[in-house]
């Protein structure tokens, strides 16, 4: 197939999926689903127009996955307006916290016992599989900054925080297959300081600093020139300046575009404090700023508030990156099924099944023993979790710094295997899942 007829095609696939995404969305098979069955189609084991080796090409799919990444992490930021005291944070740090480290040790122990992994290759492993995609977490996160669904809210802030756990896990792994498994002292030292205490605390620094900032920056020039043109690159500025800042002085660029996100929120908080606008009230409380204002009638504004400018630099933020998030995870999630039928492996259905019926499901419940969540969130948490785009990024990058071998690439294929099981599967019981949970709430 030519550039034109992929072009047609490409153009073909979008208007068909978006004329039908009613139908889709009430379907069983989820929209990610779709996608993936696409990619299938299209590839060797049923068309045969394409053929794309996710591991021979995974410079370019580390980048893409990188820019789709953090631009969900970005999203998932900006539509958390709860206080940081709030449950869904609470359970947000323990699910990317503890529950992670307990998640990837029992995986890690399956697959070397289980698979015969060595230690190092097991430990990327579960470092690849264990975090909750941000990307495709989008069908159980917040829908928007009114959302205050603690279940959803802790779920997207798992999704946002969990990068802070497992890539410097999966750094740990990629030490110890290049060294033999012997590791110095003074390397570990090196490891815990700079790829665990500094990545994280820089990046979320740097990350929510920045947004903060430009977010008050461009409300204060939007509201003294009185301008109301579209600020879709305010969100591309942040996106790219957080992810590479943090990259560029060995911080988590991840984490910076999830902070970045927080930041922008936060700003918008501030200005609300600050200049009250009694058009954004409700019962007493401020209104997210967005939801006040029409991106669409902009220049029919006869007059400005600090918060109706505020709302447009946000509204324009959610809707450029929303359109990123869709577009990005579409292709990935296509050229996943298109890769499969070289990286099929039976055995990660096993650990799939495995970790999505034991090992997340004990690790969560484990560690929110105690808590004041209602017995059926927390059951609902241990199967929410699903695995993705976030997984090929880490399998790409784990290939481009130097984890290569038969042992390698059997561990990838059970990690891709098991990613698309999870697409599969948490994508089709989401929709029942979270209707059984309403009528549990009534």
């Amino acid at each position: 197939m030519d550039f034109i007829t992929w072009t047609a095609a490409s153009g073909a696939l979008l208007l068909v999926m978006s004329l039908s995404y009613g139908w889709i969305s009430r379907s069983v098979v989820p929209l990610f689903g779709l996608y993936l069955l696409v990619g299938i189609v299209l590839g060797p084991w049923v068309l045969g127009l394409v053929n794309i080796d996710i591991v021979k090409y995974s410079t370019i799919i580390a980048h893409v996955s990188e820019v789709a990444m953090a631009a969900s992490l970005f999203m998932t930021g900006l539509k958390i307006r709860m206080p940081f005291k709030s449950a869904g944070w609470k359970m947000g740090v323990l699910l990317a916290g503890p529950a992670m480290l307990l998640t990837v040790g029992a995986i890690a122990v399956a697959a070397h016992y289980l698979l015969g992994m060595g230690w190092p290759i097991s430990l990327a492993f579960a470092a690849i599989i264990a975090p909750t995609d941000p990307v495709l977490a989008s069908l159980i996160a917040i829908n928007d900054a009114r959302d205050d669904d603690s279940l959803r809210l802790s779920l997207s802030t798992e999704a946002g925080l969990n990068d802070g756990t497992a890539l410097p896990l999966l750094a740990l792994a990629l030490m110890l297959s290049h060294s033999g498994g012997n590791l110095t002292t003074a390397e570990l030292t090196h490891w815990f300081t700079v790829e665990v205490v500094w990545a994280l605390v820089a990046g979320v620094i740097i990350g929510f600093l920045l947004g903060y900032a430009v977010g008050l920056i461009a409300t204060h020039f939007r509201y003294s020139q009185r301008e109301f043109a579209p600020s879709d690159f305010i969100a591309l500025s942040l996106i790219s300046l957080s992810y590479a800042i943090a990259l560029s002085l060995g911080a988590s660029g991840f984490l910076a575009a999830f902070a970045a996100g927080i930041g922008l929120r936060s700003a918008e908080l501030r200005v609300q404090r600050h200049f009250p606008d009694e058009d954004v009230q409700e019962h007493g409380a401020a209104l997210p700023a967005e939801t006040m204002v029409n991106p669409h009638q902009r220049h029919a504004f006869d007059e400005t508030t600090r918060v109706k400018s505020m709302g447009l630099v946000i509204g324009d933020a959610l809707s450029f990156g929303d359109t990123v998030e869709r577009l990005f995870a579409a292709a990935l999630i296509i050229i996943l099924g298109i890769t499969l039928a070289q990286h099929w492996q039976p055995d990660g259905l096993l650990m799939a099944a495995l970790l999505f019926i034991v090992i997340r499901p004990l690790a969560v419940y484990a560690v929110t023993w105690g808590t004041s969540t209602v017995r059926h969130q927390r059951l609902a948490i241990c199967w929410l979790g699903i695995r993705g785009i976030g997984s090929l990024n880490y399998i790409a990058y784990a290939w481009t710094h130097g984890m290569r071998g038969d042992e390698a690439n059997y561990m990838m294929d059970c990690a891709l295997t098991l990613v698309v099981a999870s697409v599969i599967v948490h994508g089709i019981s989401v929709n029942p899942l979270m209707a059984l949970r309403r009528r549990k709430m009534q």
